[in-house]
């Protein structure tokens, strides 16, 4: 995922567009309880995990954002700015299909959406202080804003997505599927892309950003990877993040610079365009890195007959792709349930993230006796291979330590598919080194820097 910040509030809302969970009136999300599993034959299993949901006998409780009948968790979003629904759609249909199958030991999970608007990751946050139980299942472009005022009120995450230096890692976060504080997270692709595929483009990289500071960080992260990996960036340029009205001057220049490994720090719709110009003036990079913010079904048809010529790929972390859906029974499983919760909605990329979310939150807190908030982050964080029931490589939560798998696609004319990556563990390749960063990109924020420590967590 890269769904990274790219620098201006356009580039960002474009890049972060998965950012979105539901409706914010609260009582839009107050729905009746519904029926246990044996009652609707909602399965309670979720690919290989056994009873994620299902009835109980939940007693009466005092914690915030829980009652004996219902939780309340928040989903932090930027779908006032971006526009886009896919996290409210990974809300609805996770939380629709577990309490159909009982809630989480009776309790009916209700989410509330916290609707950052982009600027507004702080108020947000305080307000899911005062009622939620824990944010569950989203993301926020700007999340660093917010993490000192989460961690001062004790409110652990799980999001889907983590985008800033100061959010990634921080304490009370449960991240399912990385990245990790401190490491470029995309250390296996760029090594399959330098020394395997393309190695003759190793010397000949080229890095595009947004000019933007944010941007220009995530810029000077690369550059740094890149020659860490041993490869070296011969080619960096900024393009206005309002936008480029004509891309032929930075395509003639990629072509006079001879680059061979394109990086492009950017939102997907100006990237077809870029390929568009390299693709009228006759010229092609062995490759270019189109991310995954990419991957969906826009960018394909953005970009047209260019895919023909160009070569994009994009890395997945290690969430297997949709495309697999048919050799993989968790993401065919999601498929399934948006057919029967929200038809007509389109399963994503964030989508298979949130649920990973989901995932891991509704088992760590069916395992609690008694529903608190550090049962339910300490559950979580004691997983060592987390797949979320498949949907992923396995993930460990008790490590610092990066992981080795990755899955990397491959954009076509004809749509998204596997590249030709040699995975080894069904949709995977587990190999990836590990390049821990030297430069200074921030540090995460931790809770002995607002004066709190897990003692104070109840």
């Amino acid at each position: 995922m890269r769904r990274l910040l790219i620098g201006t509030v356009t580039a960002v809302a474009v890049l972060l567009a998965g950012c979105s969970t539901r409706s914010d009136d609260e009582s839009d999300t107050a729905r009746k309880a519904s029926p246990a599993a044996e009652e609707t034959g909602t399965t309670s299993d979720f690919g290989t995990l056994k009873d994620v949901c299902g009835p109980g006998t939940a007693k009466p409780s005092t914690v915030r954002g829980v009652t004996g009948e219902r939780v309340q968790v928040g989903v932090m979003t930027d779908m006032g700015f971006s526009k886009k629904s896919e996290f409210v759609d990974a809300a609805e249909v996770f939380t629709s299909w577990c309490n159909d199958a009982g809630g989480i030991n009776g309790r009916e999970i209700v989410p509330v959406t916290r609707d950052a608007k982009l600027m507004e990751v702080r108020q947000r946050t305080l307000e899911a202080c005062k009622a939620d139980f824990a944010l569950v299942g989203g993301g926020a472009a700007l999340d660093s804003l917010g993490v000192k005022d989460r961690l001062n009120c004790l409110l652990p995450n799980f999001p889907a997505q983590s985008s800033q230096a100061g959010a990634i890692g921080s304490d009370l976060q449960v991240l399912a599927a990385g990245p990790v504080a401190g490491y470029f997270q995309y250390s296996g692709f760029y090594t399959w892309l330098l020394k395997d595929k393309y190695p003759d483009s190793a010397q000949k990289v080229g890095v595009i950003a947004g000019d933007a500071p944010v941007t220009k960080g995530m810029a000077a992260q690369f550059k740094e990877a890149v020659a860490g990996l041993g490869g070296k960036v011969s080619y960096s340029d900024l393009y206005p993040s309002a936008g480029v009205s004509d891309w032929t001057p930075y395509a003639q220049s990629i072509k006079k610079d001879g680059v061979r490994g394109l990086v492009f720090l950017g939102d997907f719709a100006s990237l077809a365009k870029l390929e568009q110009a390299l693709t009228n003036i006759g010229y092609a990079p062995d490759w270019i890195d189109a991310n995954s913010n990419a991957y969906g079904s826009a960018f394909p048809k953005l970009a047209g007959p260019a895919l023909a010529r160009q070569h994009n790929y994009a890395e997945l972390f290690a969430t297997a792709p949709l495309e697999s859906a048919a050799d993989n029974s968790a993401t065919q499983q999601v498929i399934d349930l948006f057919e029967k919760y929200a038809p007509g909605k389109e399963v994503t990329y964030p989508v298979l993230r949130a649920f990973s979310a989901w995932l891991i939150f509704a088992v760590s807190a069916r395992d609690c006796a008694t529903l608190t908030r550090t049962c339910v982050h300490d559950n979580a964080m004691k997983h060592q291979e987390w797949t979320a029931g498949g949907l992923q490589a396995p993930f460990d939560l008790t490590s610092k330590e990066p992981p080795t798998c990755y899955c990397v696609v491959e954009a076509t004319a004809e749509g998204w598919r596997p590249a030709d990556f040699e995975p080894d563990n069904g949709s995977f390749r587990c190999d990836a080194p590990a390049y821990k960063y030297k430069g200074d990109y921030g540090k995460p924020v931790t809770l002995a820097d607002v004066g709190k420590s897990m003692s104070d967590l109840t």
